[in-house]
């Protein structure tokens, strides 16, 4: 892998989303056990605190060893996200063996409202924060919590474990906030893949993936006619229909277009965003007939039991095929987005009144570093944040592909996982996409969206 590359091509990234910009992310609610937290009010904005000036957070003394409880919060709880995290768990172990993991991941993340993301932020407001905590890197972090002075500046961490020269510094760019880093990134995921069930097409006399979306219309043309909808789709609530869209979006508008909807430099009311619109409004007429009753990941499902052909969602999929053995995945980049990869990237920070800040500050060693990088990746789907990671046998041909697609693409953020804007806008947005799924309005919800971009643009 080309460092200089990977450096080259996230410059433009920094610039395109400004100095603070990334299910799996996943994060909706899925039939999987959650874990046991004490119920939680609604969530409520993250409210800004007066500011305390604070030391960058910097490693324990030498010598010191981390004991003792670490609450780890995440809304890791499907398949392949589970054993991701406990890989990263059992490297911990090896490194500090006195610490005792609390895993308190609930679901919920990605999606509007999720009760992970929810229950969070009852907490920080209260000031009873857990240790550590996933979200996502980007805006999602840098315009709530460390915007309301809740976060640690990480800076002088990041310096002792040199990340400045191991992490990109286009992501570095991307993730920072005046210069500071709030949150160490674990992953890169790519939001625009395209996942396939590699028996339906064959039985179908498909032979290759749609490229763009005249194909993908002939496909669901001939696939319709053996009663198999083209495509999978869960939109019983926000989230993964906007993770559906955004990925049109691009294939519609092509990278500097998109890129220019989350800065102000392409206009909401252009007509591709209306042609962006009708497709997804097309597309939906070739989709399993109860979108509206399923979850994203029940859609997931769909790919496996032949109920559906393609899934356009991200490569925590990747996982969840591989925890389930399912041996018939095919994937391809989304509809006219080849050459481009929407990224996102999860992260965890260290909020201030962390309980126990030296076992999170052995945590986010670990997070970030080679190690934990190449126990997680393999096993989550994604493919690590370090640049020189990524080079065992354990990653498999999908992750290889993404390596090599991650150095030479056009990168563009992702807004439904909080790279490219605040959590206002992307909860507005999902929330008028996921009405249209139901609705199905064009003009009524093209005149929201470009209502929602002008308060998230204020």
């Amino acid at each position: 892998m080309e460092i200089k590359n990977r450096r080259l091509i996230l410059s433009s990234l920094a610039g395109m989303t400004g100095a603070a910009a990334l299910a799996a992310c996943g994060g909706e609610a899925a039939p999987a056990a959650k874990a046991e937290p004490t119920k939680a009010p609604a969530a409520a904005a993250p409210a800004a605190a007066a500011p305390t000036k604070a030391p960058a957070a910097a490693a324990a003394p030498a010598g010191a060893k981390p004991s003792g409880k670490l609450e780890i919060f995440s809304w890791w709880t499907n398949p392949g996200e589970v054993e991701g995290l406990d890989a990263m768990f059992k490297v911990l172990a090896k490194e500090a063996p006195d610490v005792k993991v609390t895993n308190a991941a609930i679901a919920g993340g990605a999606g509007a409202g999720g009760d992970m993301k929810a229950v969070l932020a009852t907490r920080m407001n209260a000031g009873n924060p857990p240790d550590s905590f996933q979200v996502h890197l980007g805006k999602e972090l840098t315009d709530g919590y460390a915007k309301a002075d809740k976060m640690e500046d990480l800076n002088a961490l990041f310096a002792s474990e040199g990340w400045d020269k191991t992490f990109p510094k286009g992501l570095l760019d991307a993730a920072a906030a005046g210069g500071k880093q709030f949150s160490v990134p674990v992953n890169i995921h790519r939001s625009n893949v395209m996942w396939f069930n590699k028996k339906i097409m064959a039985d179908n006399g498909i032979d290759k993936a749609p490229t763009t979306f005249d194909e993908w219309f002939a496909m669901a043309e001939k696939l319709k006619a053996k009663g198999v909808p083209a495509l999978a789709m869960g939109a019983s609530s926000a989230g993964p229909d906007a993770h559906l869209f955004e990925n049109i979006l691009a294939g519609s508008l092509g990278a500097d277009m998109y890129s220019g909807l989350w800065t102000g430099k392409t206009a909401w009311s252009d007509a591709k965003v209306t042609t962006a619109l009708e497709t997804f409004k097309k597309m939906i007429g070739y989709a399993n007939k109860d979108y509206l009753q399923i979850v994203g990941w029940d859609a997931g499902d769909y790919i496996i039991s032949g109920k559906a052909a393609s899934y356009i969602m991200g490569d925590w999929m990747n996982g969840f095929y591989k925890a389930k053995k399912f041996a018939d995945l095919g994937f391809a980049a989304s509809p006219g987005t080849q050459g481009i990869f929407v990224a996102l990237s999860d992260s965890f920070g260290l909020p201030k009144k962390a309980p126990n800040r030296d076992a999170a500050l052995a945590w986010l060693k670990v997070c970030g570093s080679v190690a934990g990088q190449d126990a997680f990746n393999p096993v989550k789907g994604s493919i690590p944040a370090r640049i020189d990671a990524g080079k065992g046998s354990d990653y498999d041909t999908y992750q290889k592909a993404a390596m090599v697609d991650w150095t030479k693409d056009k990168i563009v953020p992702s807004l439904v996982h909080g790279m490219a804007a605040k959590q206002s806008w992307v909860t507005d947005w999902q929330n008028a996409v996921n009405e249209f799924a139901t609705k199905l309005d064009v003009k009524a919800t093209q005149d929201k969206l470009v209502k929602i971009a002008k308060d998230g643009l204020a």
